[in-house]
Parts: C-alpha cells; sequence; structure tokens
C-alpha cells in the first residue's frame, strides 16, 4: 500500500488551472492567508506541492532526453503538429512560442508560488544579502521540530524546480514570496549565480534541518519524503554543476557512509512496482494507479505506437524513442540493455523498456518517477574525484551489478579514458530517467574534455541516414542540422509570452533565439 505522501487530500485547492503570469499571488484568502492554522494545514498543502511535481514531468523528458543523444522523435516522417514540435526540440531549432517550453516553464513556477506561500505562513523568508533561509515566529499552531520537518520540505522542492530552471533556461525569474502582479512586473530575470546562491540556501537549510535517520529507520509513512539524505544529494549534484568538486565530494561521502541507502542487487528491482521506494531510491516523484487520478502516463507515452495490447494495455505512442547508437553503446555482456531498451515487431522498433509497467487504464501506471538513487551518488563521488583507484571502485559497484568487467589502473591510463568511461556508465545507468542532457551540460566543467554540442553533431551524423534523412520534405541536409547545433542552443528560449506580457521591462531573451 502506498504511503501518505500519495494521497493528496485537497490537493485541488493548489492545483487549479494555471495562469498565465507566472508570479501571481493565489486569489483566495481561504487557501493561502488564513487557511493554514496548524501542522496538519502544512502537511496538507506541501501534500499538495509534492502532487504538483508531476506537472513538469509531462513535458521535461521533451526538454532533456529528447535533446540529449539517448532518444530520437520516433516518427521522422509524420506531417502532424505534435510531432514536428517535438522534432522541432530534437533538432535544436524550438521556436520561442514552443508549447512544450511554456508548459514547463508555467507548471514550474506555479508549484514555486505554492511553496513560497507555505513558507511564508510559516514566516521563514530568503535573505539575498546573506544567502540563507532567516525564520522567525509563525500565527501558524506548529511545534518547532514540525516547522523546521516542513520547512526542509519545501525548500528542497523549491530548489530542485529552479535547479532544473537554470540549467535549462539560465537566468530566470528569481521569485522567493508571493508577489501581486503589479510588484511582478517589476521583476526581471537573476543572473545564473543568484539563482544558485538560492538553490544553495534551500538545500543546505533542508541537509541540516531534514530527517537524517538510515534509510532501514524511516518510517513507512516517510517513505517519499524529503529527508537531509535526499537534500544533501541534490546539493551534491549542484556543488558539481558549480564545479564546486570538494564540497559535493564531502556531501557524497557522509551520504556512503551515514545513510544506510545502497545498491540493490537487481537492477530490474530498482523499476519494480512492488519495490517502491527501495534502498537505492533517495527521492521520487510518486503516481498511484488505481482510477483515482493520481496514476503515471509515461508507460502509454514510451510504449511503442500502434503496438495493441502486445507492450501495454491501452497501446502507446511511441515517444522518445532510443536511438540505435544508444542501443549499441551496451556491451552485450551488460544486464542493463534488455532492462532498459525493449525492442518490437518486424521492424525492431526500440522503445524505454524499463519505464513502462503493465497497466489496467491507459494513463494510469503505479510507476514512480525516480529522480534521485544511489547509484547516482556513487558515480557523482567519481566525477569529484577524478581519477583514482578509489574512483574506478565506485564506478565498478554499477559496472559490476550490470555483469561488466571492472575497470583498473592498467586500462584505464589518462584523465580522457576516465572521463569517457564514467561518461557512458552514467549515461547507461541512467538511460531515460532525464539524466543525460543535464550530465552533458555539467561536463562542460567537471570533465571538460567531453564537449555536448559535439557529441550532439556526431549523433546527427550516426543517425542521418537511418532517420533524419526521413523528415518530410524538404528534408534537411546534415550540414544544415549539424549547424543548428549551437553552444547558444543549449539553453532554452525563454517563452515569449513571459517577454510579451510584461508592459513595464524589457526582458532579455536568450541568445540565437
Amino acid at each position: 500500500m502506498k504511503n501518505t505522501i500519495k494521497l493528496f487530500v485537497l490537493a485541488t485547492i493548489f492545483l487549479s488551472s494555471c495562469q498565465k503570469n507566472i508570479e501571481l499571488y493565489p486569489q483566495s484568502n481561504i487557501t493561502t492567508e488564513n487557511f493554514y492554522n496548524n501542522a496538519n494545514d502544512i502537511q496538507i498543502a506541501l501534500n499538495g506541492c509534492y502532487n504538483a511535481l508531476r506537472e513538469p514531468l509531462l513535458n521535461e523528458w521533451k526538454l532533456t532526453e529528447l535533446r540529449s543523444d539517448n532518444t530520437i522523435m520516433g516518427n521522422a516522417g509524420s506531417k502532424s503538429v505534435p510531432n514536428r514540435d517535438l522534432s522541432d526540440l530534437d533538432l535544436f531549432v524550438p521556436s520561442t512560442s514552443h508549447q512544450a517550453i511554456y508548459s514547463y516553464w508555467i507548471a514550474n513556477y506555479f508549484n514555486i508560488r505554492n511553496l513560497n506561500v507555505i513558507l511564508n505562513s510559516l514566516n521563514v523568508n530568503y535573505s539575498p544579502t546573506t544567502g540563507t533561509l532567516v525564520s522567525d515566529t509563525t500565527k501558524v499552531k506548529i511545534t518547532p521540530t514540525e516547522k523546521r520537518a516542513a520547512v526542509a520540505e519545501a525548500a528542497f522542492i523549491r530548489a530542485y524546480h529552479y535547479f532544473n530552471l537554470v540549467r535549462l533556461f539560465g537566468g530566470v525569474f528569481l521569485i522567493h514570496e508571493p508577489v501581486g502582479p503589479f510588484d511582478a512586473i517589476a521583476i526581471n530575470r537573476s543572473t545564473e549565480a543568484d539563482i544558485y546562491k538560492l538553490i544553495i540556501a534551500d538545500l543546505q537549510y533542508a541537509a541540516d534541518n531534514g530527517a537524517n535517520v538510515k534509510y532501514a529507520s524511516i518510517p513507512v509513512t516517510s517513505l517519499g519524503k524529503v529527508n537531509s539524505w535526499t537534500a544533501k544529494a541534490l546539493l551534491a549534484k549542484v556543488y558539481l554543476t558549480l564545479n564546486r568538486k570538494a564540497d559535493a565530494a564531502t556531501l557524497l561521502t557522509d551520504i556512503i557512509a551515514n545513510s544506510g541507502y545502497g545498491l540493490v542487487p537487481n537492477y530490474a528491482d530498482i523499476f519494480a512496482t512492488t519495490n517502491e521506494m527501495n534502498r537505492e531510491v533517495l527521492f521520487a516523484v510518486r503516481y498511484k494507479a488505481g482510477g483515482i487520478g493520481q496514476g503515471s502516463p509515461f508507460p502509454n507515452f514510451f510504449a511503442p505506437e500502434l503496438s495493441g495490447t502486445a507492450i501495454i494495455n491501452g497501446d502507446g505512442s511511441g515517444f522518445n524513442t532510443p536511438t540505435a547508437d544508444h542501443f549499441a553503446a551496451y556491451n552485450t555482456l551488460d544486464l542493463r540493455r534488455d532492462i532498459s531498451i525493449g525492442s518490437f515487431g518486424t521492424a525492431k522498433m526500440l522503445f524505454p523498456k524499463k519505464m513502462i509497467s503493465p497497466v489496467s487504464i491507459k494513463g494510469d501506471g503505479e510507476s514512480d518517477w525516480i529522480v534521485i538513487r544511489y547509484a547516482d551518488v556513487l558515480l557523482m563521488l567519481a566525477e569529484a574525484q577524478g581519477n583514482t583507484a578509489s574512483s574506478l571502485a565506485l564506478i565498478n559497484q554499477t559496472r559490476t551489478r550490470a555483469g561488466l568487467p571492472a575497470l583498473t589502473a592498467t586500462t584505464v591510463t589518462t584523465d580522457a579514458i576516465f572521463a569517457n568511461e564514467l561518461a557512458a556508465e552514467r549515461r547507461l545507468e541512467f538511460s531515460f530517467e532525464n539524466v543525460r542532457w543535464f550530465d552533458m551540460l555539467r561536463y562542460r566543467t567537471t570533465l571538460p574534455t567531453l564537449d555536448p554540442v559535439a557529441a550532439i553533431k556526431a549523433n546527427f551524423s550516426a543517425l542521418f541516414a537511418a532517420h533524419y534523412s526521413k523528415y518530410p520534405a524538404p528534408a534537411p541536409t546534415l550540414p544544415t542540422i549539424q549547424s543548428y547545433v549551437t553552444s547558444d542552443k543549449l539553453l532554452l528560449p525563454i517563452p515569449q509570452r513571459e517577454i510579451d506580457n510584461n508592459t513595464k521591462l524589457v526582458i532579455p531573451q536568450n541568445p540565437g533565439y
């Protein structure tokens, strides 16, 4: 039975239809200023914010996996508008009005707004001057322990949203408290450095104040909730992104030594619906099947198109198709390959098999979406440490589970070879988990021999004859599609609505759009 984090009572209070402006203060006095009277009210509000993590995921794979070298738009020859929109992302030519980009943007900011209301009601504010969260007395009837736990959860979720936004869009709007529409139009984009300052403040608070019991001692009712280890793992990834490797290593070493989390022996068991929130999973966006509106759509999204019931009840849409190059990257000994990638029909259409579990009702899957797991902790520490014997031992933990021979210093003789081995291991370990794109961006500083622009251009070349040459006439040439990928295009455009709707400020668009 799922824990209470999946029972989002009154979530509709916080998940009404999105407003056009990201910054609007929720308009109902009952649901904001006066609703939070005690700890139970705060928990109900937090449950709504956990629930709202699902909305960005509907489009996140389009902005990450599809733009990486992991997947492609399955039906290259289709002229339908939805398929062409996906192809535009795949080719790095989305318009500034691209619907998926805007939907992702507004879903993140919608939940940030809700989180700001919770933190404001608890009288916890972010100080840009000190880069810390400042707490004062609150009218809410809540114990100090309950308040610290609630703030830790809210701060983590807000940091998670901003971390995704800043990596995808660069400097975004830094909104850390409820603001009305007239004040909001005076807020312009902040620098990436200022966004990261808030992210670190939120995650540091969550790491210091979240529950820090070992995994085996976590109450069943708390599985799925943010804890100190969750925050430390995400903060370590933030530090890696900023090339603060020593800071990341300290946190990751602490998790490995003290958290009680660890690898599960069988790779497939990580994703089994009967084994959710297992000891490898530090954080996941949770789903609940059963016709109650809480199920996952991804099994039907990612199953092969026109496969009927051969793969999943209700057929599939064929989205997020693995590339042939990705399949070929697996060693034939690698046990992860046939768990991660399946093929269907005489054409052997590839699909992301590990993201698919049985459903009784179309679009009502049980599978959680894993955000952070222990394997990521191990491989991040290897990345932070660089080419050392200790790092190879960390990588070998996931390789051994996958049935692969261990790496040794006799074969990994240079930093460049180490970088390639680590990047390859991460790609195969986290296939289709929305990790690869963010990894490719981060490698520019942590593994500088790896260039995301060059990798995408090489991917276009490898797949041109079999895929990109089949785009509707006039099909682009290989040099043309390779020219689309530039350093500027590693960022997405700021949604045009945000620029056009502001009557007071000129909002700068990202270069290249």
